[in-house]
C-alpha cells in the first residue's frame, strides 16, 4: 500500500536536504555499459562519487536495467560495490528501474560508441518501445512480462530494508516519446509488482516529466513521496508550489539545464527555500555527452550515416555553453564559480 501522508512527511522531516545529481560514471554511455561485468570500472566510479561528496552532495539518482538481471549474481556484486562506496562518502542512492527516454532498443553486449557531439546518443530504454507496446496490447510473451516482474521484485525483495538506499524511483518518466501513453499497462503493473514487496524505504514515480493525464494521475495516487522534473526556470517555482498542495514531500529529481535557466544559481535558493530535494543531471561530462543540448539529438542519424563516432581515449568535444555536467574527466570545472556557489550553499 501507499503510505499515508503523515508517513511520508516523517520520513522525509528524518533527511537532511536532499542534493545530489543523477549519476552515470563518464567511462559508461549508459546503464548497460556502467553494470556489466566487462565495463564496469570501479576506479571511475570511485573518484567521481567522492567529487559528488566533495561538492557536498549526500545523494545520487542511479538507473538499472532490467536487461542486467539476466545475470542477477553479477547485478547484485557491482551494485553492492557502488553502494558500499556510496556509504563510504555519506551518499545514499535513488534506484530507478525503468526508463521511457531516448534510445528504444536495448541490448546486452558491447554498447555503441558515443555520436560526436550529440546528447545521450547511446542511451537505452528500459525495457523499450517494443515490449512496452506489446504489453499494452496484450501480445507480449509471459516469459518476457515474468521476467519484468522478476526484475523489480527480486532486487527490491533482495534491499528492501537496506538502509544504504534511500528510494526507488520504479519508472522514469513514462510515456515519454517515442514510447507514448501505452507505458501505462506497464506502469500499473510495476506499481503492482513494488507494492506487493512494500519495501521499507519510498516508492516513486514523477508527475511533471511523465507524459499523459492518466500517467500523471496513476503516478500521484501511488507516489509515496511526490517527484517531478524541471528544466525551465520560468516553471520551477510554479511546480514546486502546485505540487506541495498535494500534502506529500517534493522531491525534484532532475534538473539543471545551462541554456533554460535553471542554473544552480538560479535553481537552489529556490529549492533550499521550500525544502525541496533537488537533484541535477549529470556529475562528470563524459560518454553521454549530456554537457551537449537536447537539439544535438536532432543530428543523431546524420552523423550516424556518416561515422561521426568518437574512438576510446579521445577527447571529448565541448560546447562554448554545458547543457549538464560540472566537471571534466580531469576534475576541472567547467565554471569555478559555479562550482564555489555549489559548495557554499551546500556547505555542512
Amino acid at each position: 500500500m501507499t503510505w499515508d501522508i503523515n508517513q511520508s512527511n516523517s520520513w522525509y522531516e528524518k533527511q537532511a536536504w536532499l542534493v545530489g545529481c543523477n549519476f552515470i560514471p563518464s567511462s559508461a554511455i549508459n546503464q548497460l555499459e556502467m553494470f556489466q561485468e566487462e565495463t564496469f570500472d570501479e576506479e571511475t566510479i570511485e573518484r567521481e562519487i567522492a567529487i559528488a561528496r566533495d561538492l557536498g552532495f549526500n545523494s545520487l539518482r542511479i538507473y538499472l536495467h532490467d536487461l542486467l538481471w539476466n545475470d542477477r549474481d553479477s547485478l547484485k556484486h557491482h551494485l553492492n560495490i557502488v553502494l558500499n562506496i556510496c556509504v563510504s562518502h555519506e551518499i545514499k542512492p535513488i534506484l530507478v528501474f525503468f526508463d521511457d527516454c531516448h534510445r528504444a532498443y536495448p541490448k546486452l553486449g558491447i554498447q555503441p560508441k558515443p555520436v560526436r557531439g550529440v546528447h545521450n546518443s547511446g542511451w537505452k530504454q528500459s525495457p523499450g518501445l517494443l515490449i512496452v507496446h506489446e504489453i499494452f496490447d496484450n501480445t507480449v510473451k509471459k516469459h518476457e512480462l515474468e521476467r519484468l516482474r522478476m526484475f523489480v521484485q527480486e532486487v527490491m525483495d533482495e534491499y528492501k530494508d537496506d538502509d544504504r538506499i534511500l528510494m526507488w524511483d520504479i519508472y522514469n518518466e513514462p510515456g515519454q516519446f517515442p514510447v507514448g501513453e501505452r507505458s501505462l499497462t506497464l506502469l500499473k503493473h510495476t506499481w503492482a509488482w513494488a507494492q506487493e514487496v512494500r519495501p521499507s524505504q519510498p516508492l516513486t514515480s514523477c508527475l511533471d516529466g511523465s507524459v499523459g493525464s492518466e500517467i500523471i494521475k496513476y503516478n500521484q495516487e501511488k507516489s509515496d513521496i511526490i517527484t517531478f522534473h524541471q528544466y525551465e526556470s520560468d516553471k520551477l517555482l510554479e511546480s514546486i508550489v502546485r505540487l506541495k498542495k498535494l500534502g506529500r514531500p517534493v522531491i525534484c529529481t532532475e534538473y539543471m539545464a545551462r541554456e533554460l535557466g535553471t542554473t544552480f544559481e538560479f535553481s537552489l535558493p529556490i529549492f533550499r527555500e521550500n525544502m525541496v530535494g533537488c537533484y541535477n543531471w549529470g556529475l562528470v561530462a563524459g560518454k553521454s555527452q549530456t554537457h551537449f543540448p537536447w537539439s544535438s539529438v536532432q543530428q543523431l542519424q546524420k552523423l550516424k550515416k556518416e561515422k561521426v563516432f568518437l574512438e576510446d581515449h579521445e577527447d571529448l568535444p565541448e560546447p562554448e555553453i554545458w547543457f549538464h555536467d560540472i566537471f571534466r574527466k580531469d576534475g576541472s570545472a567547467f565554471n569555478e564559480d559555479e562550482v564555489a556557489f555549489i559548495k557554499k550553499i551546500l556547505e555542512r
